[in-house]
């Protein structure tokens, strides 16, 4: 009977320590996948044959062209290089929020604890997907502000592209601007304001088309379609 009792305060004591041992040595969860990635696109890789979106961003397409100094370039391609040459043969870690409609894993990805997608966006090569996020508006607005990636141009919104939706030849997006020269600009509040030469932020405005933003020709015109004048 002691030597029972014995044996069983041993196995007490060992599994004291082995079990705790084991949950901290425990593996990922079923939402997270680790690995090094393959690229897809600019908001899509896959990691051990998993195909990953990006959670809460949209890149350009891999056939998508934008402009940028009147010249057409390929902006799908540039965005998935960005983020091929971001992460080269580094382990991306990436915590699934949800899956979508084609049953891909919808997550936000790290690469060293840095935020992929948010780098992305930061970076300009790929624009916040308001429609189903928006945490990351900030980084758009930064991007947009430094003249960032995409917004160093003009561009059509992925999800628009998508619907079919093209960019104008440069030719008469050049034509437009020289005849009509005051910027409707929105606001991050969504604010529609229309900023006309020798105005202060006249020269730092510049307008995306793919955001609704567009030229006017006449300050009557603007007022018509419910847009205000700057204050300064």
């Amino acid at each position: 009977m002691r030597i029972t009792l014995k044996l069983i305060v041993k196995f007490l004591i060992v599994a004291a320590f082995i079990v705790p041992a084991i949950a901290q040595t425990k593996g990922p969860s079923s939402t997270q996948v680790v690995g090094r990635a393959s690229f897809i696109d600019g908001d899509t890789l896959e990691i051990h044959g998993t195909r990953i979106r990006f959670y809460g961003i949209d890149a350009p397409e891999s056939g998508q062209s934008c402009l940028a100094g009147g010249k057409r370039y390929r902006c799908g391609q540039r965005a998935a290089l960005a983020l091929a040459d971001k992460i080269g043969r580094g382990t991306v870690s990436c915590e699934q929020k949800d899956r979508d409609r084609y049953g891909r894993t919808v997550a936000v990805c790290r690469l060293k604890g840095e935020n992929l997608n948010a780098w992305m966006v930061s970076q300009g090569w790929a624009i916040a997907y308001r429609h189903f996020a928006k945490d990351y508006v900030r980084h758009e607005r930064e991007a947009s502000t430094a003249k960032r990636g995409l917004w160093q141009g003009e561009f059509v919104a992925p999800w628009d592209w998508r619907r079919g939706k093209r960019l104008t030849a440069a030719n008469d997006n050049k034509k437009a601007k020289k005849h009509c020269v005051i910027k409707g600009n929105i606001s991050s509040k969504g604010e529609r304001i229309y900023h006309v030469p020798g105005g202060q932020y006249y020269s730092r405005t510049r307008i995306n088309p793919a955001k609704g933003e567009r030229w006017f020709c006449t300050e009557a015109e603007a007022r018509a379609e419910g847009w205000r004048r700057s204050r300064k």
